[in-house]
């Protein structure tokens, strides 16, 4: 009796996010006024909160606020994709290439390759449906041919579609789509599971070799039990032996 929510206390003072200097507060029922996310550049057209800095006029949507700072994404299974908060090109601004065009908001990227997605590509659903064709399309993270030289339209719009940019596809009627025509108003939603990335101690390995180490998290702890058991099992069968070796002496003694 009496007792306040310490948790909801702290929510309507507040949240601090990595990308901005000031505390970013809850705001209510923000579609009253037009509001345009800073990470994903998508404006408040719903009823969804949003995080801000009315100072700074600095807005994020709750989704982009806790977009994760890591990313594994199947696109890019060579490296994980680091969430930035300013494109790290001189010009300010990148091209997604999911959907290949610009952005100047967050990006999930790898700096060693230059591989830039936006926040709402990168959260898309592997699959989906759409009134246009009655059979679920699958995600192709580029063209769907062997042939890559082969040209193809998106059924939806008829335009030509860039052979390296996503696109949702049904293989059995050959029917493809660009990300933008299934998906009218792309938002951030659930994103692939993530985890921070373990620095590899040695820069000439390949990151395939050490993959099942970074998968599990105890297979260190998990070697140095097993080298220890292997340890104690060899000290065993040592006296065993000197058992063995002291019997038979006595044998021969007595005889």
């Amino acid at each position: 009796m009496g007792k306040q929510n310490k948790s909801s206390d702290a929510t309507s003072q507040g949240k601090q996010h990595f990308s901005h200097p000031h505390i970013l507060k809850l705001i209510v029922n923000p579609t009253e006024i037009v509001l345009t996310c800073n990470a994903c550049e998508q404006p408040n057209n719903t009823n969804k909160p949003f995080y801000g800095c009315n100072t700074c006029q600095y807005f994020l949507h709750e989704n982009c606020f806790n977009a994760p700072r890591f990313l594994n994404h199947a696109s890019h299974p060579s490296h994980p994709l680091t969430l930035h908060q300013i494109p790290s090109y001189s010009s300010r601004s990148y091209t997604c290439k999911a959907c290949d065009t610009a952005g100047n908001g967050f990006c999930f990227s790898c700096a060693a390759c230059e591989f830039d997605i936006h926040l709402q590509c990168a959260s898309i659903p592997s699959s989906i449906l759409v009134n246009n064709h009655p059979h679920q399309l699958e995600l192709h993270f580029g063209s769907p041919y062997e042939d890559k030289n082969i040209k193809y339209n998106c059924d939806m719009c008829n335009v030509i579609m860039n052979r390296d940019e996503w696109l949702y596809y049904c293989a059995g009627c050959d029917f493809g789509s660009h990300l933008y025509c299934a998906i009218t108003s792309p938002e951030v939603g659930v994103f692939p599971k993530q985890h921070r990335p373990i620095p590899n101690s040695n820069p000439n390995q390949n990151p395939s070799q050490n993959s099942n180490s970074n998968l599990n998290p105890n297979a260190s702890v998990e070697m140095i039990n097993s080298v220890n058991a292997a340890h104690e099992q060899l000290l065993a069968a040592q006296i065993r032996a000197q058992f063995v070796a002291r019997g038979q002496e006595a044998a021969l003694d007595l005889i």
